[in-house]
């Protein structure tokens, strides 16, 4: 049972992600705390709550008075709010306290990379062979996506793979706008997914370009330009009946990559 100390904890929280997935570092004020919880809902912030596949952003919470500072283990959407997930047993602040926000970076770049990979991988397989979405998963190392297709074999994958990587070497600008819902639904092929899960009753919706190549609705984290990204490499392929079949990637190309090399 929630122990908020303030009514506001259902006030709505500004999602500044949605905007700017750069954002490192913000200020806010603490709205509502919910003890018994261990959570804390701020006015604003930039940790991703999770949705879509990708996992929530971990980080910490600073006091600005007092430099207490709390770790982030999670963040969750509850309604219109974000609730933070506090570790530790120290207080929690109280409502209006003015606190600064850090996201744990270099977790939250590697899945901005790989959520741009994972759109790439989408808006290839849906140009080149028709296929939607059926589920997808990621995590900073590896992540996967399920398609509608029934011929997979290994020389698809390995074609697959080859034209998702020309199309990330193309240096394409990533684009994020928030839309009216009605404008946004005149766009032919934005919903990718078998299932539409845009929530009913939405009044804007945010769509991502990867210009020349892909355009969806989505949610979460991306890199501004398909550079950033570097490649991906298929280590894993699954048939999960005869028209669902799934693809596992890993970045490459970059330091930290499963698959990256020196240079000679």
């Amino acid at each position: 049972m929630s122990d908020f100390t303030n009514s506001s904890f259902d006030a709505q929280t500004e999602l500044l992600f949605l905007r700017d997935s750069y954002l490192r570092a913000f200020d806010a004020v603490v709205v509502a705390v919910d003890n018994a919880a261990r959570a804390i809902v701020l006015g604003r912030t930039a940790f991703y709550a999770g949705g879509g596949g990708q996992p929530a952003d971990t980080g910490q919470i600073i006091s600005l008075a007092s430099g207490i500072t709390w770790p982030v283990v999670a963040a969750k959407k509850a309604g219109v709010s974000v609730q933070h997930m506090i570790d530790g047993e120290s207080p929690l602040p109280e409502p209006g306290e003015s606190v600064r926000g850090v996201i744990d970076w270099e977790p939250r770049y590697r899945l901005m990379r790989m959520h741009t990979a994972l759109h790439a991988l989408c808006g290839t397989i849906f140009r080149d062979y028709g296929a939607l979405v059926t589920g997808g998963n990621m995590g900073p190392a590896k992540a996967r996506m399920d398609f509608e297709m029934e011929e997979f074999n290994p020389d698809r994958v390995a074609e697959i793979e080859l034209r998702v990587n020309h199309e990330l070497a193309l240096e394409r600008d990533v684009r994020v706008q928030i839309l009216p819902r009605e404008e946004a639904y005149t766009i032919p092929d934005l919903i990718r997914t078998k299932i539409n899960l845009l929530p009913e009753g939405i009044t804007e919706v945010r769509t991502v370009e990867i210009v020349g190549l892909d355009l969806q609705a989505d949610g979460g984290t991306h890199v501004a330009n398909t550079r950033e990204v570097g490649g991906i490499k298929v280590v894993g392929t699954r048939s999960k009946g005869k028209s669902n079949k799934r693809l596992e990637i890993v970045l490459t190309g970059k330091p930290g990559d499963e698959a990256y090399e020196e240079p000679a």
